[in-house]
């Protein structure tokens, strides 16, 4: 008789919504995990065709559609019977978990931002966020975070000890290192959006993630008198009032050198990484930090944040900056502008990359958690 096969179910809720960091994680984490011939996969979303668009060659995959787009009915009924069906063994959830507990839960909490920088939420959504959130550590069987800042900061706020917080890092998908044209990348782009010469943001807007650093520095410089567009890929997710500010009082001549887009798909998302001219991301704080990752394995020069989880990305040198300072940022941006990095350093930052962010390497440690707890 052949080894039997351990069942894992996957609240893939988010691929329902906005664009976020955890949908990347769990479609990498699983496009890995889905080869592996010892696994029975089922994932949960309500929108099951779109959600299946992103796991094309799915493997052990079994789609599983939910009743109703609300929470509370998801994690009250829907899971739990969908738990019972198929007989799962695991279940794998993003921060918070349904009340009921019928099998083994693996518990992600990316991060506890809300407790490091409290002043960038409110009050409420700190309040209910830190509850669940306990909540969701303490009945794990497998707590996992991405990064050794919030392995510390699920420490000290959820009262999780320290042994009992997994470290399985977030990774770049290999795609991202291919070679390719860069002028061709920028043709298409250009065909496509009319944009030539242009700056990069790829995140939801709001307060934390500091759009109004990087549209102030835009005008400041006058990017848009040489020929710049500042693109901003995201919709605001947080009402940003100093972004909003900036952007209402534009001028007439400037505003259409600013282009806000969301729902990019991801064969989109990479050619306007190989695009553009440079990639910045000057988020106060992230768990991880995905997209600056990405941009370099593509070969664009990043401007990135060196805070939070951030702080671990040192191969960004000079241009691994304070985003509590504006000037500091400035500077990087315009720097970056007329004096860019040659192939050669561009090339050692997605080398170091590639060395230290590796999808398989984290899949193998999920799934060695996973079959240790399973003996």
């Amino acid at each position: 008789m052949g080894t039997r096969k351990i069942k894992i179910f996957v609240d893939a809720h988010v691929f329902d919504g906005e664009f976020q960091g955890s949908r990347t994680f769990i479609k990498e984490m699983y496009t890995v995990l889905s080869q592996n011939e010892g696994l029975e996969l089922y994932m949960g979303a309500f929108d099951i065709t779109a959600l299946a668009k992103h796991f094309p060659t799915p493997g052990n995959i079994h789609f599983i559609k939910y009743k109703s787009r609300s929470s509370v009915k998801r994690l009250l009924f829907d899971i739990p019977a969908i738990i019972k069906r198929y007989q799962v063994q695991y279940a794998h959830f993003q921060y918070i978990i349904p009340l009921y507990k019928n099998c083994k839960y693996i518990v992600t909490i990316h991060d506890v931002l809300f407790r490091d920088y409290p002043k960038e939420f409110s009050m409420f959504y700190k309040l209910t966020k830190t509850i669940l959130y306990k909540i969701g550590a303490a009945r794990a069987d497998i707590l996992t975070t991405d990064s050794a800042f919030s392995q510390r900061s699920i420490e000290k706020y959820l009262g999780i000890k320290k042994d009992a917080i997994h470290l399985v890092p977030v990774a770049v998908n290999e795609k991202h290192f291919q070679p390719y044209d860069k002028d061709a990348a920028k043709k298409i782009i250009e065909t496509r959006y009319g944009l030539n010469k242009f700056i990069l943001y790829v995140s939801r807007i709001e307060p934390r993630k500091n759009h109004a650093f990087v549209l102030q520095a835009f005008i400041d410089l006058q990017l848009y008198k040489q020929g710049y567009h500042l693109v901003l890929l995201g919709h605001e997710s947080i009402s940003t009032p100093a972004f909003n500010k900036i952007m209402d009082g534009l001028a007439e001549d400037t505003r259409p050198f600013i282009v806000i887009k969301s729902d990019i798909p991801d064969d989109e998302l990479l050619l306007f990484y190989r695009a553009a001219s440079v990639f910045v991301y000057p988020s106060k704080a992230e768990g991880f930090g995905i997209p600056p990752l990405e941009a370099a394995a593509a070969g664009t020069p990043v401007i990135c944040s060196n805070t939070s989880a951030m702080g671990d990305f040192v191969f960004f040198g000079k241009n691994h900056i304070d985003p509590f300072d504006y000037p500091s940022f400035k500077n990087a941006l315009g720097s970056v502008i007329t004096d860019p990095p040659d192939a050669e350093a561009l090339s050692r930052i997605a080398d170091a990359i590639r060395q230290k962010y590796s999808w398989a390497n984290s899949a193998e440690l999920l799934y060695n958690l996973i079959t240790s707890g399973n003996k």
